[in-house]
């Protein structure tokens, strides 16, 4: 098969079909896909409702999605659907602008994920701070569970039930006095069931057996328990016809910075899966491939009232070990939750609300990862300060704001640890005090005149370490003929370095000394080029290494004793 797309685009399913794929992989991936729909299901629905969409609109989200993830992604073995990382974004979105709302951030988003795959931003997301990471993903969870307290508790609420944590814990809190124990009772068989089950056998899913025993016993009973038809009415046995949202320059505005929350969550959470299933696997997936192959199911789903969709961990993982090895598997995957919709789906209304939100509750636990959480806390106080404002801003105000303020404290914190590395030293003062170094290329193996300053840049001369370059003159009390500035251990430069040694030269000009650059690596030289500096400087003065250096500023002090001995014999005679 010709290769249409460029290698890094290419989905991994051409890359399969290429190499040849036999009825036995077939077999193989069909069993993988059948059990992974299996387990998908319940957390289809259960992700819906969390979200606080209808059950069916998880289930769409996961077939449309996930078989787009697995046909256009560039892993093997990803599974894409709904996924818990979602639920608290999602539910604030459909909170404040409604479905409708939704569809369009979530066609954004989408958008946003195939330009940031073309324009090869797929590697970006690596960068990503683990504590930031884990201090959002922490925080989904414990929303989550929270949200589920309702439902597990079988609680009647006088009106709506608050979005925001706070509220919505006082909310509970008022209403305990109307605990039903019957939803109480089903949500701790479906909660004991789904824990202890895959350790008899882990073929079937602990989700699935808790949910057809809670049914079972709601059914046979009938328990005053409230169920999905009794709360959302007659699940669909088809899917709906694709219609486009409506959509206008305000509302692509309003909804500019949720779409680059989903976006962002969907690439972190889905790179994140297909890492973890490289180390499963031992093959490595091809990430701007995966971006687009997300922003494609996320441009599709709302099309057909679905909701974002990402890679998931757990699912993609169930994949690998029931021996999944090709994207037939995630596809398999996917039209197995399709065929369970047409055929069953008119039988999910039955399912009781308290085994949702037990089997959720297991799931906030799991990707809570509290041990990580508390490990963290012996990292340095920077990364501590970062988990916390991401966990505590998800908890309390909000996903996006969580992520938003996170990347710029991330950053600051980052620029500040780059700042603090980067030292600035005048190396002829160490020279003074003694220098033991033993590096061949150290100023104390070499004679320095009088008259010459050598000050070294030891780091990236950025706007974070400018004004230490800065202070580390105005701190020499002596005026030089000649200042070397050693840049063999600079190996980046920006507009604020640039900036820096500008002054400096103008300053030289003013006050009738040299400015001689010593060591100049490829980009800070092509910055000072583009510049236009290095002609300011003079390309005599820009030297390879600091001998060359020294010699040019022996150059420069014998010009300046020449000049000086010439004007004094023009006014003796």
């Amino acid at each position: 098969m010709a290769r249409l797309l460029p290698s890094r685009l290419e989905p991994k399913l051409f890359s399969v079909l290429r190499e040849g794929y036999s009825w036995a992989d077939f077999r193989r991936d069909g069993m993988a896909g059948l059990i992974v729909g299996i387990v998908a299901l319940p957390l289809a629905i259960a992700f819906a409702i969390a979200s606080g969409v209808k059950p069916e609109q998880g289930l769409y989200t996961a077939i449309v999605a996930g078989f787009l993830i697995s046909a256009l992604g560039g892993s093997r073995v990803q599974i894409g659907g709904p996924t818990g990382a979602f639920v608290v974004i999602v539910y604030g979105i459909i909170q404040k602008y409604g479905y409708d709302g939704l569809q369009v951030a979530t066609l954004l988003a989408g958008v946003m994920l195939v330009a940031m795959g073309l324009a090869r931003l797929g590697g970006l997301v690596k960068f990503v701070p683990f504590p930031l990471t884990v201090g959002f993903t922490s925080g989904i969870a414990l929303i989550i569970a929270t949200t589920q307290v309702g439902d597990v508790l079988g609680l009647t609420f006088a009106g709506k039930v608050p979005a925001l944590f706070l509220p919505k814990l006082a909310t509970y809190w008022s209403a305990l006095p109307t605990t039903n124990f019957w939803a109480l009772g089903i949500a701790a068989v479906s909660l004991v069931v789904t824990i202890l089950w895959p350790k008899l056998t882990p073929k079937i899913p602990g989700s699935l057996v808790a949910i057809v025993l809670a049914t079972i016993l709601v059914q046979a009973f009938h328990l005053p328990v409230a169920t999905i038809h009794s709360r959302f009415g007659d699940v669909p046995s088809s899917l709906p016809r694709p219609h486009l949202p409506e959509i206008s320059f305000d509302k692509f505005v309003e909804l500019f910075n949720p779409a680059v929350s989903i976006a962002l969550l969907a690439a972190l959470e889905s790179l994140l899966s297909a890492v973890v299933a490289d180390g499963m696997t031992g093959r490595r997936h091809r990430s701007d491939t995966e971006v687009v192959a997300q922003g494609v199911a996320n441009i599709v789903s709302p099309l057909f009232c679905g909701i974002p969709a990402t890679g998931a961990i757990a699912r993609t993982a169930t994949n690998v070990k029931n021996g999944g090895r090709t994207p037939v598997a995630g596809m398999v995957h996917a039209v197995t939750l399709l065929a369970v919709l047409l055929v069953a789906g008119r039988w999910a209304g039955l399912i009781p609300m308290p085994a949702l939100g037990a089997i959720l509750l297991v799931v906030s636990y799991n990707m809570s990862e509290w041990r990580l959480f508390l490990k963290l806390f012996k990292s340095p106080t920077s990364d501590v300060l970062v988990l916390l404002s991401s966990f505590l801003l998800t908890v309390l105000i909000d996903l996006t704001v969580a992520i938003e303020v996170g990347f710029i404290l991330s950053t600051a914190l980052f620029m500040r640890r780059m700042a603090e590395v980067t030292e600035v030293r005048d190396i002829t003062q160490t020279l003074a005090e003694g220098d033991d170094s033993d590096d061949p290329d150290s100023i104390s193996r070499r004679t320095v005149p009088k008259g010459i300053e050598v000050f070294e840049i030891h780091g990236s001369f950025f706007f974070g370490a400018a004004e230490k370059f800065k202070s580390a003159l105005q701190e020499s009390a002596r005026t030089p003929q000649v200042l070397i500035l050693r840049m063999r251990n600079v190996l980046s430069l920006d507009a604020t370095g640039l900036r820096a040694i500008e002054e400096v030269h103008s300053r030289s000009r003013r006050e009738g000394w040299s400015l001689v650059l010593s060591g100049v690596h490829a980009q800070p030289m092509t910055a000072l080029v583009r510049s236009g500096l290095a002609d300011q400087i003079g390309e005599d003065n820009l030297c390879d290494g600091i001998d060359p250096a020294l010699g040019r500023a022996a150059e420069i002090q014998a010009a300046r004793r020449e000049k000086k001995t010439a004007a004094q014999k023009i006014i003796g005679g």
